[in-house]
Order: structure tokens, then C-alpha cells, then sequence
């Protein structure tokens, strides 16, 4: 077992977030180590590497990169696709923060020597006896905690957020007064790494690189059904009694919930109910009907069971910036 020493590993993106988390850090003594790994490289740019490595350099501190996108392609690429596959919504941040970007800083600290890894995460912890909880940030509008829900006492003992107690703001003000004027002022990130946009045109580019859709008149896809593999291809939208509305354009690029965006007009709004992957159907149905009494949960961490299980009421956050 390590040590604990002011020694930390912080993960550095190239943002305005992990570069200012790097500012705090050396502010507050320790000594500090910056690893940028290599996720997904949209469009096959390394700016953000060269990015955090000039930072780096400006502040006097040691940089690595780290050469992860084989196993993030395996671990969450294929995850997200196969959860659209099936008919269902993924959460890839959880999935990465929890199994893959938080275990692997920790494993590169260990294989330094180093107690403390860090991000530029909008989230604090707080220690109850001897158990480390994830709490809120300072900042609602950019709070982070969502994500990490499935972190370990091992990782939280080890983890230090020096983004968590201010704001977004009070970040761009602080890396300007000491200088640092493209960090004060880079644009915020929005979305998934690797889909910022439209989930919808990563997965057909997908299913097309891995055989599952043919490439021809990729850019007509409701215009000619001849371009659908048999997994992947037009189907019916039904009301709930199974009842013909009109044609969808496949059903892993609809998800429950979803009103905009259906191609289907009609004199009232509906919205996506139910998914059927076998039948390749897509429910839609009034906005009252969506509404549910009860909810399954699953993969889930018990930070201290003996603390919520004998409580009636919970709250449950489903999506990120909801209730």
C-alpha cells in the first residue's frame, strides 16, 4: 500500500477545468504530475494533447500521455452502441469515470508511487465516520456528481477535486488574473468525447465501419431503405395499441422519451414510450402516459447500506442536471 504523501497524479484534458485544477493544486504545495490519456481523438486531432502539454511545460510540471483507446473503444464505445442496440439509453460517462478513467489513474499513481490523483471534476467529497461520499458542487450548473456514482472507498480515500468548491465563473477569473488567458477563455466541452453532437450520425458511421449497415446513400437514410441491413432499417411507429402512426428511420436512433426529432407530424405532440428491438417498433403515445409509480435500479453502489436501507424515501437522479 502506498503511503499517503503530497504527491498527485491529476488528469489533464488540455480544458479550462483540469488546467486550472493543476493552478489549485501547486497553490495548495503539492506536487504534482499531469497524465493525458488518449481516449478518442475526434477527427484525429491531438490538440488537447498538445494543449496540456504546454501547460504543463508553463507550469513547471511533470506530463504524460497515456495510450487508452483501445479499451475505451472495447469498454464504452461498444457499450454505447450495443445499449442503442437493445433498445436502451447509455450513460458513457458513468460507465468511464467508474470503471475506466478514475481505476486507471489510480493504477498509474500506484505504478509511481504516488497517494493522490485528481480531476477537474465539478464535485467534492465528504468523509461520515470512517466512509467517503460524493457531494455536490459548489457550482449547480456545472455539478459532476452524477457521474460518479460507482467510485470505491479505495478511490475516494485518494481523490482530491479542487474544482469542486468553486464555480465555472470564479475558474475563467482565476486562471486570467494569473495569466493564463486561453485557459480563462476556451469554450466548455458539450456532450459525449466522442459524439459532442448527434449521437444518431456517430452510430450509423459505426454500424457502417463494422458491417452492420451498408455505406451506399448514407446521407438519405429515411429515402432509401435498400441502404438498411436486416439489424438495422426502417420500421413502423405504433401507438400503444399497436396501431400504424407512420415510418421510423430505425429504432436505435429514438429513445424513450423523446418528443423532437421523430420526423412524424401529427395534430397532437407524442412522444417515445416503449423501444421493441425484435419487432424494430417504436411506441409513441401522450406525455401522461410516459409518466411511471415505479422504477427498477441496477449496478448500483451502496457506499454504506446500513445508511439508506432503512429509509422509505430516496431521491433518484436519472439524467444529468435532473431530479
Amino acid at each position: 500500500m502506498i503511503e499517503e504523501n503530497r504527491r498527485v497524479l491529476l488528469g489533464m484534458s488540455g480544458g479550462t477545468d483540469s488546467s486550472v485544477a493543476a493552478m489549485r493544486l501547486l497553490e495548495a504545495g503539492y506536487e504534482v504530475t499531469g497524465i493525458t490519456f488518449r481516449f478518442y481523438e475526434l477527427n484525429d486531432s491531438t490538440e488537447y494533447l498538445e494543449d496540456a502539454r504546454s501547460l504543463a511545460e508553463r507550469l513547471g510540471i511533470r506530463h504524460i500521455t497515456y495510450d487508452a483507446r483501445d479499451v475505451f473503444r472495447k469498454q464504452i464505445i461498444e457499450y454505447f452502441v450495443q445499449e442503442y442496440m437493445e433498445g436502451r439509453t447509455p450513460v458513457p460517462c458513468t460507465l468511464c469515470n467508474n470503471y475506466l478513467k478514475w481505476p486507471l489513474l489510480a493504477k498509474v499513481a500506484d505504478e509511481m508511487g504516488v497517494f493522490y490523483i485528481a480531476t477537474g471534476h465539478y464535485v467534492q467529497k465528504a468523509k461520515l465516520e470512517d466512509t467517503y461520499y460524493i457531494t455536490y458542487a459548489a457550482d449547480p450548473d456545472k455539478d459532476q456528481s452524477f457521474f460518479l456514482w460507482g467510485l470505491k472507498q479505495d478511490i475516494l480515500r485518494r481523490i482530491l477535486l479542487p474544482m469542486g468548491n468553486i464555480t465555472k465563473v470564479e475558474a475563467r477569473v482565476w486562471a486570467a488574473e494569473r495569466g493564463f488567458q486561453k485557459v480563462a477563455t476556451k469554450k466548455d466541452s458539450i456532450g459525449v468525447c466522442f459524439c459532442p453532437m448527434d449521437y444518431r450520425s456517430f452510430l450509423k458511421e459505426w454500424l457502417v465501419r463494422n458491417g452492420q449497415l451498408r455505406s451506399e446513400n448514407v446521407s438519405h437514410w429515411s429515402e432509401n431503405v435498400s441502404c438498411w441491413s436486416e439489424m438495422v432499417r426502417r420500421g413502423r411507429f405504433v401507438d400503444e395499441k399497436g396501431n400504424f402512426m407512420g415510418w421510423h428511420e430505425g429504432y436505435p436512433f429514438y429513445t424513450i422519451g423523446q418528443r423532437r426529432g421523430l420526423g412524424i407530424h401529427l395534430n397532437r405532440p407524442v412522444f417515445v414510450k416503449e423501444i421493441y428491438p425484435e419487432k424494430n417498433e417504436v411506441v409513441l403515445s401522450s406525455l401522461s402516459a410516459l409518466e411511471k409509480t415505479e422504477m427498477q435500479l441496477k449496478d448500483w453502489n451502496l457506499v454504506n447500506p446500513q445508511k439508506i436501507l432503512g429509509y422509505n424515501d430516496v431521491i433518484v437522479k436519472i439524467r444529468y442536471r435532473k431530479q
